[in-house]
């Protein structure tokens, strides 16, 4: 560590920074030099070991499952805040030098933006996940499940990308079909997590213009008191 100036990454679990922060302060680095963390729902107060020295967050919105080259940096948001102006100005232009663009993001926002990017990737990760063990319970491996999602779930991605997340959407409840919802819903096995999610697509569907007739037969078919109702008539 340079003893007058330098720029220092705790690149450790969000548990250990504070305490990282700590050890490193009572070793009285320089007052130039500057700490930031990495993490995406930490504040700057983990850090408050190490001031009045400038500190920072420079949080990059990528999946690093392993380690990773340059490229995954390219085209990218990366969260900044800094104690200082001047330090919140080097973190922007390391991001851009990266290829990346950068984002102020403080700490009153932080947890929120934290848990955005939860549902955007390791949620995602969950539902492919539970599609492929759906699958495999009408026999289906867990290769051929999952070789046979990931082409949809690119799709999904593309549709995203090119029309928004509310134009990119299709699929029975998007297409007012309560019919094929409820089908559904007689056949999964965890169908409290199918009204969930559908209740939320449905909102979407009704953004992008789903008649309000059929999303309203689709809010029942959601229902569960209005399935329960259905079988009991049935019998």
């Amino acid at each position: 560590m340079p003893p007058d100036s330098g720029l220092v990454f705790l690149a450790v679990p969000d548990g250990s920074v504070s305490e990282m922060a700590s050890r490193i302060a009572g070793l009285k680095p320089g007052p130039a030099v500057s700490f930031v963390h990495l993490s995406g729902a930490l504040g700057l107060d983990v850090l408050e070991a190490l001031k009045p020295r400038a500190v920072g967050s420079f949080h990059p919105l990528q999946s690093f499952p392993a380690p990773r080259g340059s490229e995954a940096f390219r085209g990218i948001t990366i969260a900044i805040d800094a104690s200082t102006p001047a330090l919140k100005r080097r973190l922007s232009a390391l991001a851009r030098r990266l290829g990346a663009r950068p984002k102020p993001v403080g700490d009153a926002q932080r947890v929120v933006y934290h848990a955005a990017a939860v549902f955007a990737s390791n949620y995602v990760d969950v539902v492919v996940a539970e599609a492929v063990r759906m699958l495999q319970g009408i026999g289906w491996s867990e290769g051929e499940a999952t070789r046979a999602l990931l082409p949809l779930v690119d799709g999904s991605v593309q549709n995203i990308r090119r029309r928004g997340v509310v134009e990119g959407l299709t699929g029975p409840i998007r297409r007012g079909d309560a019919g094929t919802v409820r089908r559904h819903l007689e056949a999964v096995d965890n169908p409290g997590l199918y009204r969930m999610l559908g209740a939320i697509t449905l909102e979407i569907a009704r953004k992008a213009g789903l008649d309000p007739a059929a999303a309203e037969r689709v809010r029942r078919a959601l229902t569960p008191e209005v399935a329960a109702t259905r079988r009991r008539v049935r019998r």
